[in-house]
C-alpha cells in the first residue's frame, strides 16, 4: 500500500491497509510521499502479489500509471496495481486502460476490496507453499 506523491491524507489507506491485514494478508504500507519509482522498488524488492494506491490530490492520472510503467520496467509487470481515493469516474477507464487494474472510489466498502483482491492475486498452490 502506497501513497504517491505529495498528497498528505492518509485515513483511507490506512483503513484499507489494515482491513486487508484483518482478513489475513501481509500489508507493507510505505508511508507518505513516495515517488513512483520508490513504490516500484519497494514491490520488487518485497516480492508483492499487488499494489494499492491511494491519491486525494489530483494527480492520480500521472502518479498510477507511471508505477505500473516502472513496475514493467523491471520485469515486475505481474504485480497486480490497484489504486483508490478522490478519482473522477471518466478518469478511471483511463487508468484502467494504463494498467490500473481496479479503482475503488470513496465509500467503497472495505469487503469488496478485500473480495477483489482475494479474487485477483494467485493463491499459492501446493507447489508453491512447499518452495
Amino acid at each position: 500500500m502506497a501513497k504517491p506523491g505529495l498528497d498528505g491524507h492518509d485515513r483511507g489507506i490506512k483503513v484499507v491497509a489494515r482491513a486487508l491485514r484483518d482478513a489475513g494478508m501481509e500489508v507493507i504500507y510505505t508511508g507518505l510521499h513516495q515517488t513512483p519509482e520508490q513504490i516500484a522498488s519497494a514491490a520488487v524488492q518485497e516480492d508483492v502479489d499487488a499494489v494499492g494506491l491511494s491519491c486525494l490530490s489530483g494527480a492520480h492520472m500521472t502518479l498510477f500509471p507511471r508505477v505500473v510503467d516502472l513496475l514493467k520496467e523491471q520485469g515486475s509487470d505481474d504485480i497486480l496495481v490497484f489504486g483508490g481515493g478522490i478519482i473522477p469516474g471518466s478518469d478511471i477507464p483511463k487508468l484502467k486502460q494504463a494498467g490500473i487494474r481496479e479503482v475503488f472510489t470513496p465509500g467503497a466498502p472495505t469487503a469488496e476490496i478485500i473480495d477483489w483482491v482475494r479474487e485477483n492475486v494467485e493463491q499459492p498452490g501446493p507447489a508453491k507453499q512447499e518452495a
